[in-house]
């Protein structure tokens, strides 16, 4: 038997009755001497092997009078020592390029139910480190430097330095002594960087790393109880099920994006949340939730202030939404509508990062050449190669494969002459 039929076995066979919840007020009662530090849903989860109750094995083999030393085999963890073992076994392979396969899978386990008491089991253990604001706010100063050079060349920049900061000096800080209060701002910053690194490894084309680590972030989040950082996790799963294919579950991670964001009043948070779920009703077919859900992000946008605030959402500019508004746009038939907010993006409120300005261009190239703007287009793209320069990118790499294939219907025009030879400089260099 596993240790979570042993435990639901032995509850079940005590008298009078033992419930789920009465387990978990004997178990609080055991270790801390009052009851409220366990639900049943923990119990619920220890006995469907969802979770192992690694900290709490003592004490339920105390109430229950088992002897459990021969289960507590490395079978699952919390978050945070699972996304330690992630990071780890990330530095071992930085340098093999083994690139991992995504799955819509992988991105549904998100919703799963997070770990309630992972803030408090972690606030009263003992550890080296006395860990305050002050970790706390280097943890966000090293994500907010990181975020911005990878913003500018590209995720495959710095992504080693931001995976050995999480599992050297992160890691240290977890495992140190806080107080309840501080450990969820802890576990609110670790999840922010986990993020950056998952949006890291997708830039760099890793698909399946970048689910993983965007999966640990979420859970991060939700167990600090923090939704516009959990909503913001969910919305890089979704936007990445859309790219890979899966849109059914891409819907339903949307959806749970666009339901968390629900209690902001962040108007750059609800903006960000509705695209995503109006992406992915395009990408399903569904024009007409897509439509009304673009018109409620315009209107939470225009209501934003325009400097980025402090959280993670914030920092969602009116040009990125602009971006995706036109690619909707674009999936949705409406091929003015999205040169228009491609231009915009570009024009009115600008893009000072080279990456996101490249990404930029290319895409309203394609929009142009669609609209049989050849000659047009064909001088967007120039731009957007001079952009690119330096970055390294997937999104910049894709951007390159399609101009390539879209080449030929602009003829033989000395323009496309031109594109197409600078194009096979930069694959040589």
């Amino acid at each position: 038997m596993t240790i979570g039929k042993r435990i639901r076995a032995a509850r079940e066979a005590r008298r009078p009755r033992c419930s789920q919840q009465r387990l978990a007020d004997e178990l609080s009662v055991a270790r801390w001497g009052k009851v409220g530090f366990l639900d049943r849903q923990q119990v619920y989860r220890w006995e469907t092997g969802r979770r192992v109750p690694t900290e709490w094995l003592p004490y339920i083999e105390q109430v229950l009078h088992l002897d459990l030393s021969e289960d507590t085999g490395p079978q699952f963890a919390d978050t945070v020592t699972s996304v330690m073992r992630l990071g780890g076994t990330d530095v071992d392979r930085l340098d093999r390029r083994q690139f991992l396969a995504a799955s819509a899978a992988v991105g549904l386990a998100a919703l799963d139910l997070p770990d309630a008491e992972a803030v408090t089991r972690r606030a009263n253990r003992t550890g080296p480190a006395a860990v305050g604001r002050g970790e706390v706010a280097a943890v966000r100063t090293m994500t907010t430097t990181l975020g911005d050079a990878a913003s500018e060349l590209g995720g495959g920049h710095a992504r080693h330095l931001a995976v050995r900061y999480l599992t050297v000096d992160v890691k240290r800080w977890l495992d140190g002594r806080y107080t309840e209060k501080t450990g969820r701002e802890l576990f609110a910053a670790t999840s922010e960087l986990v993020h950056l690194i998952g949006w890291m490894a997708r830039d760099e084309g890793d698909q399946g790393l970048s689910q993983k680590y965007h999966l640990h972030s979420y859970r991060l989040a939700a167990e600090a109880d923090e939704n516009e950082l959990a909503a913001t996790a969910l919305r890089g799963l979704a936007d990445q099920a859309i790219d890979l294919g899966h849109i059914p579950t891409a819907v339903r991670l949307a959806e749970a994006c666009e339901q968390r964001g629900r209690k902001l009043t962040n108007p750059k948070a609800l903006a960000y949340y509705r695209n995503t779920l109006a992406r992915a009703a395009a990408a399903d077919g569904d024009h007409a939730t897509a439509a009304k859900l673009l018109t409620s992000a315009q209107a939470a946008i225009e209501h934003a202030p325009a400097p980025p605030g402090q959280s993670w959402a914030s920092h969602y500019s009116h040009g990125r939404w602009a971006h995706e508004s036109g690619m909707i746009h674009a999936r949705l038939g409406d091929l003015a509508a999205a040169e228009e907010h491609l231009h915009l993006a570009l024009d009115i409120h600008g893009l000072d990062r080279k990456r996101t300005r490249a990404i930029v261009l290319a895409d309203l190239g394609h929009v142009q050449l669609k609209r049989g703007n050849t000659e047009t287009a064909l001088a967007t793209w120039n731009e957007f190669l001079d952009c690119a320069e330096g970055v390294q990118s997937v999104r910049i790499q894709d951007g390159l494969t399609n101009i390539t294939a879209r080449l030929p219907s602009a003829h033989d025009a000395p323009a496309a002459r031109e594109l197409r030879a600078r194009i096979s400089a930069r694959a040589e260099s």
